[in-house]
């Protein structure tokens, strides 16, 4: 008797010790990932204009790993500064995976290694279009349809979770 009155009691003080925090679903969990990215792109698109600045991270000018640097620096997701280095944080998926939120690479200018990254900001059956700072135009919207970023294109990665 005294054994089963001891398990009883262990098996209340045990169940008493949860959290009394709700479980996180996996449905809210990614709804929390799809507002952080939602969050991101828009932190990111509002530098829309904004001119380009080798070394930028502020609205003064912006480079390409800049934006994507300063952008996730505002969720504070730290990342490294260069796009050869942010390459290689998170996962790679394949391009007809991807989602708003994640980065896009390329090796442009017929580099052999990653020197441009952009922010995915839309994703249809046939295209990506994502955020970055550009050489030319500052920062500005473009899309894995227009043939230099088609050509250039390199990865994909999942920063988020």
């Amino acid at each position: 008797m005294k054994r089963i009155l001891l398990f009883l009691l262990l098996a209340i003080a045990f169940t008493s010790c949860k959290s009394t925090s709700s479980v996180v679903t996996k449905n809210e969990f990614k709804k929390e990932s799809k507002n952080l990215a939602n969050h991101l792109v828009e932190k990111a698109t509002d530098n829309i204009g904004v001119r380009y600045k080798a070394g930028g991270t502020t609205k003064s000018g912006f480079d390409c790993s800049g934006l994507v640097y300063t952008t996730f620096e505002s969720e504070s997701i730290n990342l490294p500064r260069s796009s050869y280095e942010q390459a290689k944080i998170g996962k790679v998926i394949p391009l007809n995976d991807a989602k708003k939120g994640d980065l896009i690479f390329f090796k442009t200018n017929k580099s052999r290694q990653i020197n441009h990254v952009g922010l995915i900001t839309e994703v249809n059956s046939d295209e990506v279009k994502f955020v970055h700072s550009s050489t030319s135009k500052g920062v500005i919207i473009s899309s894995t349809k227009e043939p230099y970023y088609k050509n250039s294109f390199e990865q994909v990665n999942r920063v988020l979770p």
